[in-house]
């Protein structure tokens, strides 16, 4: 099967992690200086009053702005990981990547549909919130995993001197993501807060496991396209 190098691959993803990343921001509105007034009036508020509490009111915004930078952050750094082992391409892997990337560029949407009906939706909007929220988190965790397990079952994307005890460390860790996040998304049926608050665990989890991960990243030659 036909490899090349990955440089085009990973300046590519790079590109469209930064864009998704850059797309979460859009979401977090300045509030308009007329809501403002008609807010002071209603509740016989000061202006510098009401546009905090306008500012408070949109704690859902901030906060769900914050897990999906989280999430992409976190992402793109084992992104990164997988690519200072993996030092070819093959066609399968392109697309097992860009399918991934697929995913990371939808998480804008999850992420505005849950911080909509977080505070102001019923019970079932916003289960149907997080459902797709923690449904597009399941699709990036296997579509990670299939990346990542073709990276490593095919000895040709690896380089001759990789280090199977690295690659061994990276796998377990990787390896239950999928399970926790199918565990995430069914709970959202029942109860939606446990799993915001277990989406963003599984991000924490993975940030200190990063931290702790004290094997340095490898430094590759440079091989040309």
């Amino acid at each position: 099967m036909e490899s090349s190098a990955t440089g085009r691959l990973e300046a590519f993803s790079d590109g469209v992690f930064a864009i998704a990343i850059t797309l979460l921001i859009l979401d977090l509105r300045v509030p308009h200086a007329a809501d403002l007034i008609a807010d002071a009036e209603t509740r016989d508020l000061a202006p510098a009053a009401a546009l905090l509490w306008k500012l408070g009111h949109m704690w859902p915004n901030f906060l769900a702005y914050f897990m999906s930078f989280a999430v992409v952050l976190v992402l793109w750094v084992n992104h990164h990981r997988v690519f200072t082992i993996v030092r070819r391409t093959d066609r399968s892997f392109m697309f097992w990547n860009g399918l991934l990337l697929l995913f990371v560029t939808f998480v804008p949407f999850p992420t505005a549909l849950l911080a909509e009906y977080m505070a102001d939706g019923d019970w079932g909007q916003f289960r149907i919130g997080a459902l797709v929220y923690a449904g597009n988190g399941l699709m990036i965790a296997a579509a990670f995993r299939a990346m990542w397990s073709h990276a490593i079952g095919h000895g040709h994307l690896l380089p001759d001197d990789h280090d199977p005890a690295a690659v061994k460390a990276i796998d377990d860790e990787y390896r239950w993501a999928p399970a926790a996040s199918v565990v995430i998304f069914l709970i959202a049926f029942v109860w939606p807060w446990a799993s915001v608050g277990l989406s963003l665990a599984l991000v924490l989890a993975f940030s200190v496991q990063g931290f702790m991960n004290k094997r340095p990243f490898r430094r590759r030659r440079e091989e040309g396209a």
